[in-house]
């Protein structure tokens, strides 16, 4: 069985997502989006029909907005992050979100082939609050290798 990374990232955003003051990040999304869809080892990309995942609140809190993504990778994904564009709207999320708890960002891995929900990313996030980093939640930080045929982890 192959495997691929899921990951989750929640935040609060400072004001809705159609005022003035989060239209730079508003505005940059199709850009993104389009982006990581074209970047090396891309999968899937959690989005309702208006492209983005901007109209869902999983939380309940209308602000709260999540994205979600499953990459061949995990180095893949962490190459669109940290060595794309994105990184530029990364280093300025603070313009537009607030500090969202310890735990924002949370990766997993999938069998080849899942679509995770959004359930399952919040779980994860859940996870890795409750228990930090291991094999079932993990962080980039904090990594953990793919699990092997049978499911057991491969290496370390």
């Amino acid at each position: 069985m192959a495997w691929q990374t899921a990951q989750i990232n929640i935040g609060r955003l400072r004001a809705p997502i159609d005022d003035p003051s989060i239209s730079e990040f508003r505005d940059a999304l199709d850009e993104i989006n389009a982006l990581a869809e074209q970047s090396p080892g891309f999968v899937w990309r959690l989005q309702t029909a208006e492209g983005n995942a901007t109209a869902l609140h999983p939380t309940g809190d209308e602000l709260v907005i999540p994205n979600m993504s499953v990459w061949e990778s995990t180095d893949a994904l962490a190459d669109f992050v940290f060595r794309t564009d994105h990184a530029g709207f990364l280093r300025r999320r603070f313009d537009w979100f607030e500090r969202y708890g310890s735990a924002y960002v949370a990766l997993w891995w999938v069998p080849s082939g899942h679509v995770p929900t959004l359930d399952e990313g919040l779980e994860r996030l859940a996870i890795l609050e409750r228990d930090g980093p291991t094999r079932d939640a993990f962080s980039f930080a904090h990594r953990f290798a793919a699990p092997d045929a049978s499911g057991e982890p491969d290496g370390g």
